[in-house]
């Protein structure tokens, strides 16, 4: 079955634009003109990805992005005629997956999608993908779900894909550049350490929620879990 994307842009041009093109990858494409229409589609029958322009009238790109976060993570790729650093971070400090600004080529853009689908929906494995444990911390990669203690910490994709890497060698300084090579697979876009310090920022904070601090920077060098408190 193919994967379903609502597409959130005032400019109907533009969304018709991105329609064609994402349908012509198989992608079963839907459409809103606003914040509060998108929030009632994806209520009403939730979508696979949501692709969210950030400014638009009525309710903007980022109040709709924190009215999904509550209950949802659905990932997002934010769109943006600003392409101010500050914007980029707010976007996925909000919870967004990936942030791309206009005018952009459709090529790009559905690139940027299949990257985030994909990290959503790993490669198969012949035995099942194990159940990771590390401390207090548990990640169940096939339910792309996370928890602390018994408290369950609701990951973005992208910010699953990141704490996976770390988890997988507990206690290993990665780099900034091995951390984007190995939570987005596939993508062809570079990763900014500002886009990768803001999913990292995210994850600390809603970890942080639940009294576990595991998450170490060492300076200089990059990131490493530790056994947190």
């Amino acid at each position: 079955m193919s994967s379903r994307i609502l597409v959130v842009d005032d400019d109907p041009s533009l969304r018709e634009v991105v329609r064609y093109a994402l349908s012509r990858q198989g992608y079963t494409v839907s459409l809103a003109s606003d914040g509060a229409k998108a929030l009632a589609a994806h209520q009403a029958d939730p979508f696979d990805l949501i692709v969210l322009d950030i400014v638009m009238p009525e309710l903007d790109g980022i109040e709709t992005c924190r009215a999904l976060r509550q209950k949802s993570r659905v990932p997002i790729v934010f769109l943006s005629s600003r392409d101010e650093e500050l914007d980029r971070v707010l976007g996925l400090e909000m919870g967004g997956d990936d942030y791309i600004t206009k005018p952009f080529s459709t090529r790009e853009l559905v690139a940027r999608i299949k990257a985030v689908l994909r990290r959503m929906t790993p490669e198969p494995q012949a035995e099942p993908a194990p159940l990771l444990s590390v401390g207090r911390l548990r990640v169940d990669p096939e339910q792309h779900r996370a928890w602390v203690d018994e408290a369950e910490v609701l990951l973005t994709v992208t910010e699953l894909a990141v704490l996976r890497v770390l988890m997988g060698r507990p206690g290993r300084v990665f780099t900034r550049e091995e951390l984007a090579d190995k939570a987005y697979p596939g993508g062809n876009h570079h990763v900014s350490d500002r886009t990768l310090d803001s999913h990292i920022r995210r994850i600390r904070a809603k970890l942080r929620e639940q009294g576990l601090d595991a998450i170490e920077t060492v300076h200089g060098l990059g990131f490493r879990l530790g056994s947190g408190r």
